[in-house]
Order: C-alpha cells, then structure tokens, then sequence
C-alpha cells in the first residue's frame, strides 16, 4: 500500500510460539518479536516488542511510540479479520493522503 516496502531478516521462528525479525523500517535495523501463548480457552495471547532503536532519547521515544501505534493497528485489524471476518481498513483511514513525508 502507498508503494511502501522495507527489508526484512527472520532470525528466528518457533512454530506456535514465537517469531522474530530485523527490520529497517525506521533506519537502523530493529528487532521484532512476536510471542504467542496458548491459552486455556482455545484463545492466543500475543506480545510484540520492538527494540534496538538507535538516537537521542527523544528519537527512540518517538521511534518507540510510532511502533507501539502501528503494531496497535497491527494487532486490532488481525483481530477483526481472524474473528469476525472483517477487514477494518486501518491503514488507509490513518492515512488518507498516504504516508507523510519525513
């Protein structure tokens, strides 16, 4: 969407349990991983962490907040689709106008 692309290392996968990334979609590589815990009602509890941001605290801040907005989005549309079946639009109603430019 928006001809947006980024590079991307899997480092890991643990089927059902866990999956981790190095991604440059903010520069410097970061990690990714996502953790995935079976629970007892048939349900799945996901956790995703973003690290290795690299700048001044107020770049890693903002860096850390962009990230933790867009796995947000990430996780509520997965959610929608994989329960209801219904795909929410998140990305285009975020940026109507596309992505802005840095």
């Amino acid at each position: 969407m928006y001809g947006f692309s980024v590079d991307a290392t899997v480092k890991t996968i643990e089927p059902n349990k866990r999956i981790v990334v190095a991604w440059t979609a903010y520069g410097a590589a970061t990690d990714i991983e996502w953790v995935f815990i079976e629970r007892p009602d048939g349900t799945t509890f996901v956790t995703i962490t973003n690290s290795r941001f690299e700048g001044s605290l107020e770049e890693i801040a903002r860096l850390a907040i962009g990230a933790t907005e867009g796995f947000s989005y990430v996780l509520a549309g997965a959610k929608a689709f994989l329960e209801h079946d219904v795909l929410l639009n998140l990305v285009p109603d975020r940026f109507p106008d596309g992505l802005p430019k840095e």
